[in-house]
Parts: C-alpha cells; sequence; structure tokens
C-alpha cells in the first residue's frame, strides 16, 4: 500500500517505501511504483508522468503529475531548479559545519553502474548541514572478537553524523557520490561506502540511510509554493534509537 500524502486533479505526491523501484524496465521482474499508481489508481503516465526519481532503496518523497499540463510544469521547474529537494543522511565521520560539494558527476569508466566525480562529468552541487553527532559502541558487535574491535576503533568507525542534504542539481546518484568524495560516505550504502564498511553497517542498519523528507515546488495549474513532507520511516528511526 502506498501512503498518499497530498493528491488533486493535477498531481498526486506519494510517500515512497524503500526496496520499490519507481519505473519499469526490460530487467526489472518485480511491481514498480508506475505499475502500482496505474493499477491502484488508474493514473496514466504521461510519457513517464513520474516527473523525479529515487532509488530503489531510498525512501521519501515523490511528485507524480497526472495530466500532461502538470507533468510539463514540473518538468520545466525541475530543468530551472525551482524544486527544492531535503534529504535526511547518516554519513560515517563527525561532521561539525555545514558545506557544499561542488563536483561534476558521470559515469564510473570501471564500472558502469556506479557513478564518479569526473572533470568531464555533468554540473552538480550539494549543501550539506550536520544535524547530530554520534558515536556508535562497537562493542555492540558482541560476534567480534578483540583484534577486530580495536581495527575499527583504528577506523573510527564508531562516529556518525546525521545530516540534511540539498541538492541543486539532480544528478544520478548525487548525494551518494558527493557525500563519499568528501570521505563521508553514507551508512549502509553498497555502491560507494565500500564492501568491508558495508557489512559491517548492514549489521545494524538494514539499508542506505538515505531518505527525502521535503519537496518544495509550485503548483503546476495555481501556481501557489507548496512544500511537502515525509516523516523517517520505522526502520530508519530504529537505527538512530541503536546510536543514541
Amino acid at each position: 500500500m502506498i501512503n498518499i500524502i497530498y493528491e488533486d486533479s493535477q498531481i498526486l505526491v506519494v510517500d515512497k517505501p524503500p526496496f520499490l523501484i519507481v519505473d519499469p524496465a526490460k530487467t526489472v521482474k518485480e511491481e514498480t511504483l508506475a505499475d502500482i499508481l496505474q493499477r491502484d489508481f488508474n493514473i496514466t503516465l504521461f510519457r513517464g508522468g513520474i516527473v523525479h526519481r529515487l532509488d530503489k532503496d531510498t525512501s521519501g518523497v515523490l511528485v507524480v503529475a497526472k495530466t500532461q499540463d502538470a507533468l510539463e510544469a514540473l518538468q520545466s521547474q525541475f530543468k530551472e531548479r525551482k524544486i527544492k529537494k531535503e534529504y535526511l543522511a547518516l554519513v560515517h565521520g563527525q561532521i561539525k559545519e555545514k558545506g557544499i560539494v561542488e563536483g561534476s558527476i558521470g559515469r564510473n569508466p570501471g564500472r558502469r553502474e556506479k557513478f564518479a566525480v569526473l572533470d568531464e562529468g555533468k554540473e552538480a552541487v550539494t549543501e550539506y548541514q550536520p544535524i547530530s553527532n554520534f558515536k556508535f559502541q562497537i562493542s555492540n558487535f558482541s560476534e567480534l572478537n578483540k583484534i577486530q574491535i580495536r581495527k575499527l576503533e583504528r577506523m573510527k568507525y564508531n562516529n556518525f553524523t546525521l545530516l540534511v542534504c540539498k541538492p541543486l542539481t539532480g544528478r544520478t546518484h548525487q548525494i551518494r557520490v558527493h557525500l563519499k568524495y568528501i570521505n563521508h560516505p553514507i551508512v549502509s550504502d553498497e555502491k560507494y561506502v565500500g564492501r568491508k564498511i558495508f557489512r559491517y553497517d548492514k549489521r545494524w542498519c538494514p539499508r542506505i540511510f538515505l531518505h527525502a523528507r521535503k519537496l518544495g515546488f509550485f503548483h503546476p495549474g495555481s501556481g501557489e509554493w507548496m512544500e511537502v513532507e515525509s516523516e523517517l520511516p520505522e526502520d530508519l528511526k530504529s537505527v538512530l534509537e541503536k546510536l543514541q
């Protein structure tokens, strides 16, 4: 069941759950958000009326156009960077001050399924601001021996920061790539955190800690500015409780 945050005759704003792919594709065998919208809400997706996308494991706010005019109006706002997006991300390491990452993003030439900061990539800008700093008790890993625990302590594995991230552009994997670029990868990000760290992360964080919590845009019909929000889902709330 998809939670509806807002709906009228022109747009639908949904709270996308994790582990749900947005768009159908030849390689996708499972049910997608587009399938659910067509089946349960009788929404005809004009040229892909889902105006923007979230990665499969990322949860949060997503807006869908219900008419061709709404689709074109929202696409124009994204292109002109009028849309305001805000994400919550839990990252490795301690971040004390707000900052901005400016680094062009393109496909990683060595691994085409990943992206990286590249000189020949497309312009990408992300603002970030810390909300809270945490220290994880490595001793919670009761199954680890003393040597493994000391290794994690040397790596300063127990330091984490909860960030608000505001992507000013809309590149694929942008927040994930930019945070990796500044050596603060997102917890449980299988693609960018590294294989060894990912195995430790998955012990206490079931998926990538990235949630689209707010979206601001001009309504395609009335022209009024509106902001829609999604609460942090229970699986990510429980992660923060473990840290606290």
